[in-house]
């Protein structure tokens, strides 16, 4: 996220452009290192006997090896290229040409976002991977890991608005009053020893949830440093105040 964070300032002071491409069948493309083999699918006419079984050439969606297998063939594809793969950011690419200009690319699984000043390097980069892969060019960038982009002349507008009301329906909390400010003002939370245990798991993915959407809301940093602190056991007080933050997540979305 801070990569994504830093891509988002580069464009919006040097002024470039962010286009987006999604990857079709990416996890397809993996070549496969070990032998994997799997039962013939429910339904599928085969001339295989009795406790026999197909040998896999590639991957397919849901091997534990299929992610790592797609990244690596792209990988080798963007180095191929001339690219540089980040060493602080492994699914972050970055070619610089003598002239000064520069293109960067990012992937998220089957998500690819690409920016820069170099124009012709864009178009070059699209033509090369639609050859080694199917590419759809999905135009300006507008959604990409929960977070909803907008461009205007003064710069790049982020929200995770989606993201928020998904949340309040996971939650139960559409129809909770909205509250006005995201913690008590003069709030005391403590361990709470002698409260209402909660249920620990859901409590942790939770506040987790809330932690993602506190990188486009600063105005929840605070609350959020404050309720993460009782992640290993948490009680009911500490839970009452995270859904006052959902509630006032729903009056400010």
């Amino acid at each position: 996220m801070n990569t994504i964070q830093i891509l988002f300032s580069l464009s919006a002071n040097f002024r470039w452009c962010i286009q987006q491409y999604d990857v079709k069948n990416a996890f397809l493309y993996g070549e496969l290192e070990e032998e994997v083999f799997k039962d013939p699918p429910p339904g599928f006419s085969h001339s295989l006997l009795p406790n026999q079984v197909y040998r896999l050439k590639k991957t397919l969606y849901g091997l534990k090896q299929s992610p790592r297998a797609w990244f690596e063939r792209f990988t080798q594809a963007m180095i191929s290229m001339g690219y540089q793969q980040s060493q602080e950011d492994h699914t972050l690419f970055i070619k610089h040409f003598i002239s000064g200009r520069v293109t960067i690319l990012i992937v998220y699984i089957d998500d690819i976002i690409i920016t820069g000043d170099d124009l012709k390097e864009r178009d070059i980069i699209r033509k090369r991977l639609s050859a080694k892969f199917e590419i759809k060019e999905l135009g300006k960038l507008k959604y990409f890991l929960g977070i909803e982009v907008t461009h205007s002349e003064k710069g790049i507008f982020i929200s995770q608005h989606k993201y928020i009301l998904d949340l309040l329906k996971e939650t139960k909390m559409v129809d909770y009053k909205p509250h006005e400010t995201p913690i008590d003002l003069k709030h005391i939370l403590d361990n709470d020893e002698e409260g209402v245990t909660t249920d620990k798991g859901q409590y942790q993915r939770l506040v987790g949830k809330l932690i993602y959407s506190a990188h486009t809301r600063p105005d929840i940093a605070y609350t959020m440093s404050v309720v993460s602190q009782f992640m290993h056991n948490p009680k009911d007080l500490h839970l009452q105040a995270v859904y006052r933050l959902l509630r006032y997540l729903k009056s400010t979305p």
